[in-house]
């Protein structure tokens, strides 16, 4: 008899464990405030990781977009005070939108875009102000000037090229 009460005493004890490992968990309140174009529910590692990429990509710190509370001495990370947040914001949905569109980027199950094709970096380089390089007007076409042409110098006469060099001896 004693050793069918420690098996129903195992039995349930096991049962109770496993009821709770199934029991999803209780909603909490969202540690993050004012987000807007990151997910609701990220976690702080993927928060840590958001913001070290866009730190390393603009060459920024925090203050770059978030303003310190000058009350509690501390930076106010939900606070709208500063245009480059709502830029940071617009420029995150663009990139977002290439990716979806012309590399076929999903979300994962909390939200964050997966393997994409551009990132901030792409274009910043690790500059918070990217230099706009306008294309030479004197290039032709996608690949630069046309073959044989010299840099600098007049293109070939009737797209033939220049006269060979006269071997060395």
């Amino acid at each position: 008899m004693t050793i069918n009460k420690k098996l129903f005493a195992t039995i349930g004890l096991l049962a109770i464990v496993v009821f709770m490992a199934m029991t999803p968990p209780q909603e909490e309140e969202h540690k993050y405030k004012n987000l807007k174009v990151l997910p609701k529910n990220i976690t702080d590692k993927q928060m840590h990781e958001v913001m070290e990429e866009w730190e390393h990509a603009l060459g920024a710190r925090c203050s770059f977009c978030h303003v310190r509370n000058e009350e509690t001495k501390k930076m106010d990370f939900a606070a709208d005070g500063k245009p480059e947040k709502d830029m940071a914001r617009h420029m995150y949905k663009m990139m977002n939108d290439i990716n979806k569109k012309y590399f076929e980027a999903k979300k994962d199950s909390t939200g964050m875009m997966m393997t994409t094709g551009v990132n901030c970096n792409s274009c910043h380089h690790g500059v918070s102000h990217p230099e706009v390089v306008q294309a030479s007007a004197g290039r032709k076409g996608p690949g630069g000037p046309p073959p044989g042409s010299v840099p600098g110098g007049p293109p070939p006469a009737g797209g033939t090229p220049p006269p060979a060099a006269p071997p060395q001896k």
